[in-house]
């Protein structure tokens, strides 16, 4: 008889319980899923650091079950700001992929003046961009072979202290941005971004066309030895146009730089 009670007490809370969850918590269940959130959805791919536009997205509505608390749902509250990681289309987006000033990595765009130039040249071989050790700040020194008909080699003056903005692989990624993950094969830089004034630019876009431009390493470290180098390379400028190109007055400067060690100052 005792047995038979266990079942039957048994047998009563399952019924109970399978009738709790049918007229209970399954209708809460349902409901939970049918009902409708707007939120903002993303309609292309977006790299990391773009910057949003209404083209980008769109606002539709989903299923609220299971959905986070803090998905955006006001598409007028993104459009202007960047975006902190790669979405596809399809993607939800959250405050943290968001940023409301552009990433440090496109910063290097963000203070020109109108007085600067940025250039960009190809790095046409490994050992051309310094076997890709290069990296965003340091100063190098411009070459190039085969330059012309006559196949020079050359090492223009206006180009011996040039500041590095990024380098960039040919995915369109700079360096900076793109982490190798282990036991991935390491990809190659492609591109060198420059930092010029005008007359370097011409001359650099000239250089790209007729000839292989080399990048030789100069210095990497504190900002004031950088900056030292940069205004050695504004005298030199400023020089050039003194003198009007007269091709004798450059040849001379030409030989003082070789000859003459700039002094940078050390900090210590």
């Amino acid at each position: 008889m005792r047995i038979l009670k266990n079942r039957t007490t048994l047998g009563i809370a399952s019924l109970v319980l399978s009738l709790f969850i049918c007229f209970g918590l399954t209708p809460l269940f349902n409901k939970a899923v049918a009902n409708k959130v707007k939120i903002v959805r993303v309609t292309k791919d977006i790299t990391i650091g773009d910057e949003i536009t209404a083209s980008m997205v769109q606002s539709i509505e989903v299923g609220g079950y299971n959905l986070p608390n803090e998905v955006i749902k006001n598409k007028e509250n993104i459009i202007g700001k960047y975006v902190t990681t790669d979405m596809k289309r399809g993607d939800y987006i959250l405050p943290s992929k968001l940023s409301n000033t552009p990433l440090a990595e496109y910063g290097y765009l963000e203070n020109f003046t109108g007085d600067k130039r940025a250039i960009s040249v190809t790095l046409r071989s490994l050992a051309s961009g310094l076997s890709g050790k290069l990296q965003n700040g340091d100063i190098v020194s411009v070459y190039v072979a085969e330059y012309g008909d006559r196949k020079q080699t050359l090492s223009p003056i206006e180009l011996k202290y040039v500041e590095v903005l990024a380098v960039t692989l040919s995915t369109g990624y700079d360096t900076s941005q793109k982490e190798t993950d282990d036991g991935e094969d390491k990809e190659l830089p492609s591109t060198v971004t420059l930092k010029v004034s005008e007359q370097q630019a011409i001359k650099l876009a000239d250089l790209e066309a007729n000839g292989k431009i080399h990048l030789a390493f100069v210095y990497r470290g504190n900002d004031d030895n950088t900056k030292a180098f940069l205004v050695k390379q504004e005298k030199i400028l400023e020089e050039l146009e003194k003198q009007d190109n007269d091709d004798e007055s450059i040849n001379k400067l030409n030989d003082e730089i070789q000859k003459n060690t700039w002094e940078v100052n050390k900090v210590e």
